[in-house]
């Protein structure tokens, strides 16, 4: 036969969550007795306010990094318009930078990435590119494309597809080929229509 429930007494059989529940109201009780209420902050006197950070002086500019516009180009020189410099300032173009990015960057009206130190002319590090270009202007020595699968060039109404099977799909309404010199179609087997 079990004991009757006499209020919490362990040895009544009460269980150790019973007891823990009476130990957190009593705990609870204890704090409402310790707690300040706005009353008693508002009545205590104000404390000192604090006294002000002194002032740090200036500390050297080090290195920084801005953005610029290029106002004109001459070899590995520069004339660009930081934000906040009255009118343009001179600077260099660095050695592993290829004059022509910052040529084209000028030319399409993209920004510049400039390293500011203290005591030297601006150098100019990087090209920005921050929009889609109209017109794709693709210069080098050599151009690879390659695509694994398929190599697909479309335009309209118009498209070249190569694909990795060797076969060239040429579609358009109207498709020209001419030759300055020998003109040449070679295959086992030439249909036309």
């Amino acid at each position: 036969m079990t004991a009757p429930f006499d209020g919490g007494s362990r040895q009544a059989g009460a269980s150790l969550a019973v007891e823990e529940l009476e130990a957190e109201a009593g705990a609870e009780e204890a704090s409402e007795a310790r707690r300040v209420t706005l009353d008693d902050v508002l009545a205590a006197p104000a404390a000192p306010a604090a006294a002000p950070l002194p002032a740090r002086p200036a500390q050297p500019l080090g290195a920084a990094m801005r953005t610029a516009r290029v106002a004109s180009i001459s070899g590995r020189m520069a004339s660009i318009h930081l934000r906040g410099a009255e009118g343009p300032v001179d600077a260099q173009i660095a050695s592993d930078v290829d004059p022509e990015v910052i040529a084209d960057a000028h030319a399409r009206g993209d920004a510049v990435l400039v390293e500011l130190c203290e005591g030297e002319p601006p150098l100019i590090v990087a090209a920005l590119t921050t929009q889609r270009p109209h017109t794709l202007h693709l210069k080098a020595t050599s151009v690879v494309i390659e695509g694994e699968q398929e190599l697909l060039l479309r335009s309209g109404r118009g498209a070249v597809r190569i694909r990795e099977d060797g076969d060239i799909e040429v579609v358009g309404s109207r498709i020209s080929a001419a030759s300055r010199g020998l003109f040449r179609i070679v295959g086992r087997l030439l249909r036309l229509n």
